[in-house]
């Protein structure tokens, strides 16, 4: 099985590198594009890269599926289509919002309402394992309560907050791609194939669709690829029986909702920009990770650049991505 999942990563990659490269140009040329809001001028970019992304995602899925079907009979891949489905559901909710408008978008509450229906693949068919350990309080097995509330609350609240922490080019796939590299390896430790399957094929889409997003981007991502890959993070956990070790990966993600609370959420992650294209802090205080990020570096080094902070991000996420897999691999 372990050559078929290779397989099925290196379709998701290439299908995902040929069919972005193709939609950059069609996209600028329909004017489907947004402003690169961290350079000087604010350069126009190819918009909603993400479908690209997830169209390679699915493909190499359903080449799992087909090979196990017809070739090993097993028929035991109702979680996997189920995860499926609600990865479609979010990047529809990511295209409408995408298609809406950056500034005229959907608001605040809808984000998380629409995103409770994308839940409900995983809600209906008990996916994961109820019982889970606690420290110190030992294992509690939550029954019809996890479906109900557990695994909803898990994929909103993912889905939501990876949308948060974005807008510098390379951060939401890089992101992802350490994400779903900690579970996906675990989750492939200890004997739960499925699960590290959906999140492998992943990381061959983000690192084919990486190339074209990284600085200086030639494509956004878009919420059509947050909503989906922190979506996906929620079931690969939930199927891997790894919630914990999900919860620790997002941290950055929780500390990014807390920050801007302090200002009433009205507060952007962009960063102040100087003609040379280094970044200054955009408000007064600290109200994102980025900015955080700006206020460290500029400590260590004059000038402080998008690569810098995004490096920044990812290495914070590289060390608590090292001490799961240190801590709960074997």
């Amino acid at each position: 099985m372990e050559s078929v999942i290779y397989f099925s990563v290196l379709i998701a990659f290439l299908l995902t590198f040929l069919v972005t490269r193709r939609w950059i140009p069609k996209a600028m040329e329909i004017g489907l594009r947004g402003l690169d809001m961290n350079k000087p001028g604010k350069p126009e970019v190819a918009e909603m890269g993400g479908v690209c992304a997830v169209f390679g995602f699915i493909t190499g899925v359903l080449f799992y599926v087909g090979i196990k079907t017809f070739y090993f009979q097993n028929l035991n891949y109702t979680e996997t289509l189920a995860a499926l489905c609600t990865i479609l559901m979010m990047m529809a909710i990511g295209m409408m919002d995408d298609f809406l408008g950056w500034m005229k978008g959907l608001k605040q509450w809808q984000k998380p309402f629409l995103t409770l229906f994308a839940a409900m693949p995983m809600m209906v068919i008990n996916a994961g394992h109820s019982t889970m350990n606690f420290p110190l309080i030992g294992t509690v097995d939550w029954g019809i309560l996890y479906p109900l509330v557990i695994i909803p609350i898990g994929i909103v609240g993912a889905s939501n907050s990876y949308n948060m922490l974005a807008g510098y080019n390379g951060l939401e796939a890089g992101m992802g791609i350490i994400i779903l590299s900690t579970l996906g390896y675990i989750a492939f430790q200890l004997g739960e194939t499925d699960a590290a399957l959906l999140a492998f094929c992943m990381i061959g889409a983000l690192l084919a669709f990486i190339y074209f997003n990284w600085y200086p981007a030639k494509v956004f991502p878009g919420d059509t690829l947050t909503y989906s890959v922190g979506a996906l993070a929620a079931c690969v956990a939930i199927l891997g029986n790894m919630e914990k070790i999900g919860v620790i990966l997002f941290i950055p993600y929780a500390i990014d909702l807390i920050l801007p609370l302090r200002k009433g959420l009205d507060v952007e992650a962009f960063a102040k920009i100087n003609d040379d294209g280094s970044l200054e802090q955009p408000y007064d205080k600290i109200y994102d990770i980025t900015h955080l990020a700006i206020a460290v570096l500029k400590r260590a080094k004059t000038k402080v650049y998008e690569r810098d902070v995004v490096l920044f991000v990812l290495g914070i996420e590289t060390i608590i991505a090292v001490v799961m897999v240190c801590t709960y691999a074997h």
